[in-house]
């Protein structure tokens, strides 16, 4: 990418791509580990329910999510930017796509009275993927208008996509994030997150402000999600939703 005219003057420091390469493999991987046992593994560790074509696509349309973020950024990094702008509207389709399945997975799981998270009834934690699907649109949105100030484009998309490992992250084996809920499963992905951020400001002598209002809006989306599933207005729209 080069970066346009409209960017605040800024001159690419060193190794600054390799951030998106490893930010990409990062999230491919954590989304791996979170779902190898009941998805990518499911057959090798054995033990894990039938999933239902609807939970098959979703999750094959995910992996060509991150798999495709991943070959994006190494193709900038290689300087074939002809071949990533080609690439992007791939990348649209496939976009719409995550967002129409994660949806409908996430109605089609409050019709089947389902919760992932044991005490916690269907209707409220529908907010969960919805506020997902609702950060990731945002910010996938805002970094396609903003494609031609590829300073702005890059991190809106690196945020985008890093804000959706959270599920990932919830079905992560370790005891301190499932005790801990909600909170720690937005923690460790904002850390991720704030990982990238630092390496960043770190290479470039300052904070993008791409970053600083995208992971502004992230938290906040991330902190009004357990609120407003205690509202009526929520219960209301959650049921008008599910039909």
């Amino acid at each position: 990418m080069v970066t346009d005219s409209l960017d605040i003057p800024l001159v690419r420091a060193p190794g600054e791509r390799r951030l998106y390469s490893w930010a990409a493999a990062i999230g491919l991987l954590v989304v791996f580990a979170g779902f190898a046992p009941t998805y990518y593994l499911k057959h090798v560790i054995g033990g894990a329910p039938d999933l239902d074509g609807l939970r098959m696509i979703h999750g094959a349309v995910m992996t060509t999510w991150f798999t495709l973020f991943l070959v994006q950024a190494r193709l900038v990094a290689a300087g074939r930017t002809d071949i990533h702008r080609q690439l992007g509207t791939a990348g649209i389709v496939v976009a719409a796509l995550v967002v129409g399945m994660g949806m409908s997975l996430a109605i089609a799981s409050v019709r089947s009275g389902t919760s992932p998270i044991p005490g916690i009834p269907p209707l409220v934690f529908l907010v969960m993927p919805v506020g997902e699907m609702f950060v990731f649109t945002v910010l996938f949105s805002a970094a396609i208008a903003l494609r031609r100030r590829s300073a702005w484009h890059k991190r809106l998309m690196l945020l985008g996509t890093l804000a959706m490992v959270t599920p990932a992250v919830a079905r992560l084996p370790f005891e301190f994030l499932r005790a801990g809920g909600p909170p720690a499963f937005f923690a460790v992905t904002d850390l991720i997150i704030l990982g990238c951020i630092a390496f960043d400001t770190a290479r470039n002598r300052r904070v993008h402000p791409a970053f600083v209002a995208g992971l502004a809006f992230v938290v906040v989306a991330q902190l009004g999600r357990l609120p407003l599933s205690q509202t009526g207005a929520w219960m209301s729209f959650a049921k008008w939703l599910v039909g």
